[in-house]
């Protein structure tokens, strides 16, 4: 594993909105011990982990607040069977009220200096020990969220988060790019990595405590630590925030990972006890933007030419995309490409 540093941490400028500005600019990210309340998290927690143990995540008489895993369930985004249970963690009212939690709100308004959107799509990551293939690649969060260079990332852990358990960590002065770089075919979440050759920057992250929160703008790369637990689920919550009057993609109108099964907010809201946050973001007068499906196009494409050539991960990720749906042009693709690859091979061992 590449030498960690530790994060800088800015609970000196909390108050200080020009400082704020001033290290986010120069540094890419601001981090904080404890801006968010642990006892909060912890409540959230034990939902969370609840739901998780009732889809047979966690091993089942143990402690959902202890997050062991039980191994033989092991899935991750992009797999039907973590679609189902993240979606019913995913219904908690807790959960999305958590994404407009006053110290986390504040302190991005702080940094826009203007009025906060929370990004109605929010986002949990849950991720299995021993799946070391599949944590989370370097990239930009700008060819996942979309809208505009100034949507910031709030990233704080569900529960402490030392080093092995796979934090975040993030390339400080990398936004200064100032641009999109090219992403290529990966697994892990969202399925894009940067061109590692291209980097040159140090790596900072830290063994992260309940509460404590880092936030970035969309174009400081950074990535997951791998989760080097023998049992131990990492839970985290991963949400977005911007301006009111930025532009916003649609799709982060929409509830996470809906594309696997067409989860809708009425299904969100089935059986929440208030009316609050449902539907808050259709009284804004919003800028809504397209979705540009080039970047998961790119990496697809490339899956389907490094898979022609037997590499392992890109054969892996078709089968999902055949397993999600085989009636979809993507998996019908991917039949065709898997298919003329085992037939070369079979002709070849002749």
């Amino acid at each position: 594993m590449d030498e960690i540093k530790e994060l800088r941490v800015s609970n000196d400028a909390m108050n200080d909105p020009i400082e704020l500005r001033s290290r986010m600019s120069e540094a890419g990210y601001l981090f904080f011990k404890k801006l968010q309340d642990p006892d909060k998290l912890l409540a959230l927690r034990r939902e969370m982990l609840t739901t998780m143990q009732k889809g047979g995540w966690i091993v089942s008489g143990t402690d959902p607040m202890d997050g062991i895993a039980d191994i033989s369930t092991q899935c991750t985004e992009g797999d039907p069977e973590y679609t189902d249970v993240y979606h019913e963690v995913y219904k908690l009212q807790t959960f999305h009220r958590s994404g407009h939690w006053d110290e986390v709100v504040d302190m991005i308004g702080k940094i826009l200096g203007r009025e906060v959107l929370p990004h109605p799509q929010k986002i949990a990551r849950l991720w299995y020990p021993k799946y070391t293939a599949h944590t989370t690649p370097i990239h930009q969060d700008f060819v996942h969220f979309q809208g505009n260079f100034q949507t910031y990332t709030s990233w704080t852990p569900v529960g402490d988060c030392p080093i092995e358990l796979g934090g975040l960590a993030v390339m400080p002065g990398s936004h200064k790019v100032n641009k999109v770089m090219e992403h290529h075919f990966s697994l892990g979440a969202g399925g894009l990595c940067v061109n590692t050759d291209e980097l040159s920057g140090e790596w900072h992250s830290t063994n992260y405590e309940i509460g404590d929160t880092l936030i970035f703008p969309a174009l400081t790369i950074h990535k997951a630590l791998p989760n080097l637990t023998e049992d131990r689920l990492r839970v985290s919550l991963d949400n977005r925030y911007q301006a009111v009057d930025d532009p916003i993609a649609e799709h982060m109108l929409e509830p996470h990972l809906n594309i696997f099964n067409s989860l809708k907010w009425e299904n969100v809201y089935e059986n929440w006890e208030s009316d609050e946050l449902k539907y808050y973001w259709k009284n804004l007068d919003l800028t809504v933007i397209p979705r540009d499906f080039s970047f998961g196009n790119k990496g697809f494409e490339e899956a389907l030419e490094l898979a022609k050539d037997g590499n392992d991960s890109a054969v892996y990720q078709l089968n999902r995309i055949i397993k999600r749906d085989p009636t979809t042009d993507m998996a019908k693709r991917a039949s065709e490409v898997l298919q003329k690859a085992t037939i070369d091979t079979s002709e070849a061992q002749l």
